[in-house]
């Protein structure tokens, strides 16, 4: 399966779009809402659950259904309520939504199997853990083939969804200043070298936990980036990426 995703402003919003594609004939099973403004009286207000599905991260405070009422339709018993550390309180629309957030609760990159990812791209998890930290809300169609990806990615656009690749040029800029700083300060030329370094940076983030050390992935990144790989900045970019994997990493276990 293909993932589409669009990234909203609103959970209202992204609630309109996910019944937009319902009525496409996207399942259920199919689609996937995240959103962060669940609030934390409404997650106290329910048990909390402690299962952890097999091959799948565990998805950290887990709350059964009915945290939130609805728009657009959908019934308040297919919302699941999780809290994720480095995120807060997070609406998942149905088990998928569950299962996807979940698997980012546990860690980015790094808590879906290799052969349980359910159509979605790993290497993307976390933008979208950045879109909802900025309290946008993402919605996620699984198409079955390319046309209904096709199909589903022009009926986002035209409900207002910015798409993942402006999510992550909006995660970029948020750290940009930063790294510009610190790449500067090693005697780097920031401004020639940016794309090269935030590949190495990108590359990290998306190995997540996996990534421990250049060293440990070199293959990986070389079937990754054979072009700049071996590439400087590349490193530079690569050791900054994980050194922000794990301050994340640090945050969420304190």
């Amino acid at each position: 399966m293909d993932a589409v995703v669009g990234v909203f402003r609103s959970r209202q919003e992204g609630e309109r779009a996910v019944q937009g594609l319902f009525d496409m004939g996207f399942t259920r099973d199919q689609v996937a809402m995240l959103s962060p403004q669940s609030s934390e009286a409404q997650i106290q207000s329910v048990p909390t659950t402690e299962a952890e599905p097999p091959g799948i991260g565990r998805a950290l405070g887990a709350v059964a259904g009915g945290a939130a009422g609805a728009a657009g339709g959908m019934q308040a018993a297919a919302l699941v309520s999780l809290v994720v550390p480095g995120v807060g309180p997070v609406l998942a629309l149905g088990a998928l939504g569950a299962v996807l957030f979940g698997a980012m609760g546990a860690g980015i990159g790094g808590a879906l199997d290799r052969g349980s990812r359910v159509g979605m791209a790993r290497d993307e998890l976390y933008v979208y853990e950045d879109a909802l930290r900025r309290g946008r809300t993402v919605v996620v169609a699984l198409a079955d083939s390319a046309d209904g990806a096709k199909r589903a990615r022009s009926f986002l656009t035209e409900a207002g969804a910015e798409s993942i690749d402006a999510a992550r040029e909006q995660w970029w800029l948020g750290l940009r200043g930063a790294e510009a700083a610190e790449y500067t300060a090693a005697g780097g030329d920031f401004h020639r070298d940016e794309a090269t370094y935030r590949r190495g940076f990108e590359a990290a983030c998306a190995l997540g936990r996996e990534g421990a050390s250049y060293v440990d992935v070199a293959d990986e990144l070389r079937a990754r980036c054979p072009d700049v790989y071996r590439d400087e900045a590349f490193r530079q970019g690569f050791a900054r990426g994980r050194a922000h994997i794990r301050t994340r990493e640090d945050r969420r276990a304190a």
